[in-house]
């Protein structure tokens, strides 16, 4: 493999037949390679989605008003920064692990470096509609005050875009070569910390604070894993003398592009199915319970969905692996095992969420019984969501790791319409039921 333009395609008739040739030996080692990747990757995310549900129980202890307008807020953050912060930097895993399965180090480099160029510039106009976010959110019929207090929360969590242009593709370059144990611990080392600075800063600052608190713990996820790619693999490793840093061509940006623009609309339909639901639940007769309900049911989800995200990852690093080596019964091996590990998983995870849903909503609202008889009603529908959830993520990681994301887009696309409106009016007849009892 020479360049992005020649990244492999995963045809599966090439491999037809490969299960019942492939031996059980070959399959446990296949899990034992996925797990040495995965289980740090489970361990990491676990990590940052506890960072967001922490974030959310200091909001919460600022009051429910302050709690319905910095979700609000955050929501907004997610759908429009950091879905496309993510789903953009998702475009480096085809590249990066085509390029290492190919010891392509050189194609590693750049792109490492392309992707980090093109968040920045992304990040700009994303900044000047988080500037306008009262504005915005007024009209769509949101109340002033919760307005106010969710544009208040995104000026101070601003710093956070050219933070996670820095992230995002270090975690990228990095997992794509199977690498995560040195994202784990840096994650740890930050997340270890996030407790300690969100006491100080919220009590100095309060919401400020807390939005303050967020991009200092990314801070030092990128710091961290700057120094370790720089001793690693520039000192250790010398895997730098390939060079490739500075030697971009205008072919090398435009491949990059055509990844990103369908695996950004991927990861943004996967996101945007949650955070519409927060903005439309702000339109309720109810809007403070009933944003508070699905910001709080949404917390036990991002833990799942770490977990979720973390066999996605997997997957794309195996797959895309073996086919920058020239291997696609390797790649055939890999999708269909980690796609069996993710129906067992859904099935898991369903059953968790059911066996919470009593003792979850009294963690954030103890002394609000409507907004913990919601959590109780809708996290049953949710559960049945995530039997789908976890399947489907595989599949689309897998897609994506042959360079066709397009197919994993149109996908989410009718899979997340389908799950809004289900979930949309389910929260409409939920709360109305929970009302009439008081």
């Amino acid at each position: 493999m020479s360049e992005a333009s020649k990244l492999e395609t995963f045809h599966p008739e090439v491999s037809e037949g490969c299960c019942s040739k492939t031996s059980m030996q070959s399959i446990v080692k296949e899990l034992k390679l996925q797990m040495r990747i995965g289980l740090p990757l489970v361990a990491m995310n676990l990590l940052w989605f506890g960072k967001i549900t922490s974030t959310s129980v200091f909001l919460g202890r600022q009051g429910k008003h302050t709690l319905a307008g910095g979700s609000l807020g955050f929501s907004f953050a997610n759908a429009t920064g950091f879905a496309v912060l993510y789903g953009i930097s998702a475009a480096m895993e085809p590249i990066c692990g085509q390029a290492f399965g190919a010891k392509n180090f050189k194609l590693l480099h750049k792109t490492l470096l392309m992707s980090v160029l093109l968040l920045l510039l992304i990040s700009i106009p994303i900044s000047l509609l988080w500037l306008n976010v009262d504005k915005i959110l007024i009209s769509f019929g949101q109340k002033q005050d919760i307005s106010s207090i969710a544009k208040r929360y995104l000026i101070y969590l601003l710093p956070d875009l050219p933070v996670l242009s820095l992230l995002c593709p270090l975690k990228a370059y990095l997992s794509s070569q199977g690498v995560t144990l040195p994202i784990m611990y840096t994650t740890a080392a930050a997340t270890s910390l996030h407790i300690p600075i969100n006491i100080f800063l919220s009590r100095a600052k309060g919401i400020q604070g807390v939005a303050m608190a967020v991009w200092i713990t990314d801070l030092i996820v990128v710091i961290l894993l700057t120094g370790y790619v720089i001793v690693a693999e520039g000192f250790k490793d010398n895997k730098w003398k390939q060079g490739g840093l500075l030697d971009q061509r205008g072919q090398d940006w435009l491949n990059l592009i055509k990844l990103s623009g369908p695996c950004c609309l991927t990861v943004c339909l996967e996101w945007w199915c949650y955070e519409i639901l927060v903005i439309l639940g702000g339109r309720l007769p109810n809007p403070e319970e009933s944003v508070s309900t699905l910001v709080i049911i949404l917390n036990f989800d991002y833990l799942l969905y770490a977990v979720m995200l973390s066999l996605g990852t997997c997957v794309a690093t195996r797959v895309s692996n073996e086919l920058g080596a020239n291997n696609p019964k390797g790649a055939y091996r890999a999708a269909y095992t980690t796609l069996v590990v993710g129906v067992v998983s859904g099935c898991v995870g369903a059953l968790v969420m059911i066996a919470c849903r009593g003792v979850w909503g009294s963690l954030y609202a103890s002394h609000d019984l409507m907004i913990i008889n919601g959590v109780k009603k809708l996290m049953l529908i949710m559960a049945v969501f995530e039997v789908i959830n976890f399947p489907l993520l595989v599949c689309g990681e897998i897609v994506r790791a042959t360079a066709k994301p397009l197919l994993g887009m149109y996908a989410f696309l009718f899979c997340s319409l389908s799950k809004i409106s289900i979930l949309f009016f389910s929260n409409i007849y939920m709360f109305e039921e929970i009302v009439s009892h008081y």
